[in-house]
């Protein structure tokens, strides 16, 4: 049973003879605990379809349902809850607060839950575990590398232990050792349990896949298995 149903989705922006269709009719499934990668140029929609399964950027028309919760019929409120509970985001950019250190900037998802502060402490450390961060906990993110952050990054995004992590161009600016440590990493998570949605232009990156969604000119354009991300 397919646990996130993309149907028929088109999202445009602005009206009539000028709008631009930056997704236009795409519809697809992913099963849960699986690793999905979107390929495509610049331009082709990438990121538009991960906001929209972020529910982050609503659907001009089509439909999207995740864990049978038709997400776009949600009032704000309840978009933000689901969000909060079901989803983790991992951008290009850290988005890391300078002042905080490591453990509390992972600590910051957790400032709205209901749990004592040692309880907060806890998810944050395990969190750290998780990504190879021990040792680092009261660094600034001044005082640690680029890898490091996008660790720190992600360690925040699965404190809350959400089902699915979705993840937009992570290693864009890391180099290529660094690079295959974050996958590696995003491995783990998926091998874990976590269904692991990530936007990559680099074949490299999509050999980590299980599956390819790639698109082009805001439709998609095919599925491809792992050995056609690691061609």
């Amino acid at each position: 049973m397919s646990y996130i149903v993309a149907d028929n989705l088109v999202k445009k922006y602005g009206e009539g003879e000028t709008a631009v269709s930056a997704v236009d009719g795409i519809s697809f499934k992913i099963k849960e605990g699986e690793f999905v990668g979107i390929m495509g140029e610049s331009g082709a929609g990438k990121s538009t379809i991960l906001g929209m399964l972020g529910a982050m950027n609503a659907p001009t028309s089509g439909s999207l349902l995740v864990a049978d919760i038709d997400i776009y019929s949600l009032g704000q409120e309840q978009r933000a809850d689901f969000r909060r509970e079901f989803l983790g985001f991992v951008f290009q950019s850290f988005h890391l607060v300078s002042y905080l250190t490591v453990i509390e900037n992972i600590m910051l998802p957790l400032a709205i839950i209901k749990a004592g502060k040692k309880k907060k402490r806890e998810m944050a450390e395990e969190a750290m575990n998780q990504v190879g961060l021990s040792g680092k906990a009261h660094r600034l993110p001044s005082q640690i590398s680029g890898g490091e952050k996008e660790r720190v990054a992600i360690a925040r995004s699965i404190v809350n232990e959400p089902p699915v992590l979705l993840a937009d161009e992570p290693t864009g600016n890391l180099d290529t050792k660094t690079t295959r440590g974050i996958m590696e990493l995003f491995g783990r998570l998926n091998q874990g349990g976590m269904t692991v949605i990530m936007v990559t232009h680099s074949p490299d990156c999509a050999g980590y896949a299980q599956r390819i969604i790639k698109v082009s000119d805001g439709k998609l354009v095919g599925y491809y298995s792992k050995k056609y991300a690691n061609a």
